[in-house]
């Protein structure tokens, strides 16, 4: 095995020198060069897929967008930061996802980003476009005015110390030529100009 790798790069080095070149078609040691070259090739490309999937996760976690504040809700005093760490575009349909982590005291994510006192989500967070003056709220599975968001569950969630949530919403997508909007939550304020990949 050895003995053919070290072939293989023998030969690819000489190929890019130019003396295989000179060497007429169809002779006896062609095609196992060309064999060998292809083993060399195949031997030095395998260890790219991994890396590629290592940068795409590291890039996954990595925040595009970053909020720090104190916040006040359901008699929970604490700072918070938000780390927005994507906006993906699918269809007709965008899917922002984001932590939040306790920086100090006690943060209520229980129901501190939702529409009302019962309701244990984030559906309350909204995306703001600018350039068509629009608000899109969070994606509800039906048409009535009790359907379920399309989003994280918070109930029970009141984060203390350094500990981190990881929430989504997904909503209606804001029309193709919008490529940033803003991100507006409660409790953490509006995060501007967040892109949308």
């Amino acid at each position: 095995m050895r003995k053919t790798i070290a072939l293989a790069v023998a030969a690819v080095a000489l190929a890019g020198c130019g003396v295989l070149p000179g060497r007429q078609a169809g002779g006896a040691g062609d095609g196992q060069a060309q064999q060998t070259a292809a083993r060399a090739e195949t031997t030095t490309a395998a260890p790219a897929p991994q890396q590629t999937e290592a940068t795409k996760a590291a890039e996954s976690t990595a925040a595009i967008a970053s909020r720090e504040a104190s916040t006040s809700s359901g008699g929970q005093n604490g700072k918070a930061r938000v780390d927005i760490t994507g906006l993906k575009r699918q269809g007709r349909t965008v899917t922002l996802n984001w932590t939040v982590t306790a920086l100090d005291g006690k943060v209520n994510m229980h129901n501190g980003m939702s529409t009302g006192t019962l309701d244990y989500s984030v559906s309350a967070v909204s995306l703001i476009d600018p350039v068509n003056a629009k608000r899109y709220r969070v994606a509800r599975n039906g048409a009535t005015a009790d359907s379920e968001c399309v989003c994280s569950r918070t109930q029970g969630q009141f984060l203390e110390g350094g500990q981190t949530t990881s929430l989504y919403a997904v909503f209606a997508a804001p029309p193709a030529d919008v490529t940033q909007v803003n991100v507006e939550m409660p409790m953490i304020g509006v995060l501007t100009d967040v892109p949308i990949s």
